[in-house]
């Protein structure tokens, strides 16, 4: 399996909301609170194509993540595998080289998952720590590996 990426455009805009409704909907429904217009609204009002990358398994679109550098950390903004590519490695690879990037910067890595989702325990299960929660989200951050004690 190759994992790689492409840009976006402001033009991919929808295709990545079906993406993430798509990615989401199991959990959002799970919790009662499955919307897709909430869902779009959200997305489209952090898109930056910029910053935001299709994700990609042997060139076939697998989802999107959107990483988003801040003064003192990466923000992971969206990371979304569609249903189809679950569960075979996707998400650990784009993540893998998310967190690369941010230990060639020295930088932590912060996101925010849905309460309930089972995207917890895949963030838990590569080193983030809850720092925070609300309602609806848990909040987390990875600090990079140079600064995880080692020399």
């Amino acid at each position: 399996m190759k994992v790689g990426f492409a840009r976006t455009e402001r033009s991919d805009a929808e295709t990545l909301v079906r993406m993430r409704i798509d990615a989401m909907r199991e959990s959002l429904e799970r919790i009662g609170r499955f919307d897709p217009e909430r869902a779009r609204e959200r997305f489209l009002n952090g898109f930056d194509p910029a910053q935001c990358r299709f994700i990609l398994v042997n060139g076939e679109p697998a989802g999107f993540v959107q990483v988003k550098p801040a003064d003192d950390h990466l923000a992971l903004e969206h990371l979304y595998v569609v249903p189809g590519f679950q569960g075979r490695g996707v998400g650990a690879a784009v993540l893998e080289s998310i967190l690369a990037d941010a230990d060639r910067r020295s930088m932590p890595v912060k996101l925010g998952a849905l309460r309930d989702s089972d995207s917890n325990r895949f963030y838990q299960r590569h080193g983030f720590v809850k720092v925070d929660e609300t309602q609806w989200d848990i909040y987390y951050v990875k600090a990079p590996s140079a600064s995880d004690g080692g020399t």
